[in-house]
C-alpha cells in the first residue's frame, strides 16, 4: 500500500468509524454532541413553491452543527420536460438520497442535471445519491474538489458527526462553462464568476427570470471567506446587479425579488474589510481585532458576530503577507 492510499485508507476509516469505537470507550463521554442515538438522522426537506416548476429547500440560517446535519445551504429544484434539475446536492451521502427522492416525487421524472455552484462541503456531499454524469461544474470546481475534498470530509465528518454515516467525495463528470443548457421547456444560462470562491457558478433561468446567485449573495445571514476574494466578490456583485431578473435566489437566506441581499452582502464585505484592516493598521493582534465591535446595522445579521471572527482568522495572515516586511528575503 503506497503512503498515499494508506492515508486515505486511514481517513475514511476515521470518518465512517470513529463515532463507533468511540461509544464502546471511555473517550467516547467527551464527545456529547455527536452521540448516535441523539439525533434522528432524517433531515426535514420542506420544498417551497417558488413558481411553476421551481422549489426552493430553505437551508438552516445557522453553523454547521452535528443538530443541522450540515443542511445550511439552499437547494433549488427545477421541473423541465427533460427530467429535474437540481442546484447543489447538500452536505452528506443521506441529505442527498432524500433530495433525489424529493426531486422525483414532485416532478415525477428522473434527474437531468445535477448542478454544483461552487467547492465548500454543504453545497456538494450529497453527490452521492446521484448518477456522476449528471453532475456538472465547472474545471475550477472540480479541480478544487479533488483538491481539497478529502479535508472537506474530514471537516465535516468532526463537525456534523453521525449525520455523514457513508459519505464519501463523489467528484462530477460533466465539465461546462459559461452558456446554455437547454431542458426542452426550459433553458439555463450558466455564467461563471468568482470571488465567494475562485469558481462560483450562477444560474438565470430564461423562462421564469429567476436568477441563482449561490454563495455570492447571501441574505439575513453573514457571508463565509474562508476562500473569498473581496475584490473579485464586489466586482461579482456588480455582475449580478446588472442583470434583469424576477427574483434572486440566494446560497442562504430566502429568495426575495428586490436587491437587498445584494447590497447586504456588498456592504457585510465592505464592512469587515474596513474594520480588519484599520485594526490591522493599528497594529492589533488578532484577539483585539476579533474584540472589536461591529457597527450597529450588523445586529440583524445572522451570524454576523461568528462570521467576523472567522473572517479575522481568514484575512489577517493575508494582510500580513501583503503588508509586513519578509525578513527572510534577500534584496
Amino acid at each position: 500500500m503506497t503512503r498515499k492510499s494508506a492515508v486515505a485508507s486511514a481517513s475514511r476509516v476515521t470518518r465512517r468509524t470513529t463515532l463507533q469505537m468511540l461509544a464502546g470507550t471511555a473517550a467516547g463521554a467527551l464527545l456529547p454532541a455527536f452521540h448516535v442515538d441523539a439525533a434522528p438522522l432524517k433531515y426535514e426537506l420542506r420544498p417551497q413553491k417558488l413558481d411553476d416548476g421551481i422549489w426552493l429547500i430553505a437551508g438552516a440560517q445557522e453553523a454547521i452543527t452535528a443538530t443541522n446535519g450540515g443542511a445550511i445551504a439552499n437547494v433549488v429544484i427545477f421541473d423541465t420536460t427533460a427530467g429535474a434539475v437540481i442546484v447543489d446536492t447538500g452536505p452528506s451521502k443521506r441529505y442527498g438520497e432524500q433530495l433525489s427522492a424529493v426531486a422525483r416525487e414532485l416532478t415525477g421524472k428522473d434527474i437531468a442535471r445535477v448542478y454544483l455552484t461552487h467547492i465548500h462541503p454543504d453545497h456538494v456531499f450529497g453527490n452521492q445519491a446521484f448518477d456522476p454524469v449528471t453532475i456538472a461544474a465547472t474545471a475550477e470546481v472540480a479541480k478544487g474538489l479533488k483538491e481539497m475534498g478529502e479535508g472537506y470530509a474530514d471537516a465535516m465528518y468532526r463537525t456534523a458527526g453521525d449525520w455523514m454515516r457513508g459519505t464519501e467525495l463523489v467528484l462530477p463528470k460533466t465539465t461546462i462553462k459559461s452558456g446554455v443548457e437547454d431542458f426542452g421547456n426550459r433553458r439555463i444560462r450558466m455564467l461563471a464568476m468568482r470571488g465567494h470562491t475562485d469558481s462560483d457558478l450562477v444560474l438565470f433561468d430564461e423562462r421564469s427570470g429567476f436568477l441563482i446567485a449561490s454563495d455570492l449573495v447571501f441574505i439575513d445571514r453573514a457571508p463565509t471567506t474562508p476562500n473569498a476574494n473581496l475584490e473579485h466578490w464586489r466586482i461579482a456583485l456588480a455582475n449580478l446587479g446588472g442583470i434583469p431578473h424576477r427574483r434572486l435566489i440566494p446560497g442562504h437566506g430566502p429568495a426575495e425579488d428586490s436587491a437587498r441581499g445584494i447590497e447586504d452582502t456588498r456592504n457585510w464585505l465592505g464592512t469587515v474589510e474596513d474594520v480588519i484592516r484599520s485594526a490591522f493598521e493599528k497594529g492589533l493582534d488578532v484577539t483585539e481585532a476579533i474584540a472589536l465591535p461591529l457597527p450597529a446595522w450588523t445586529d440583524r445579521i445572522k451570524l454576523a458576530r461568528y462570521e467576523y471572527e472567522r473572517s479575522v482568522m481568514h484575512l489577517y495572515p493575508k494582510l500580513e503577507a501583503e503588508k509586513l516586511p519578509n525578513v527572510g528575503k534577500r534584496s
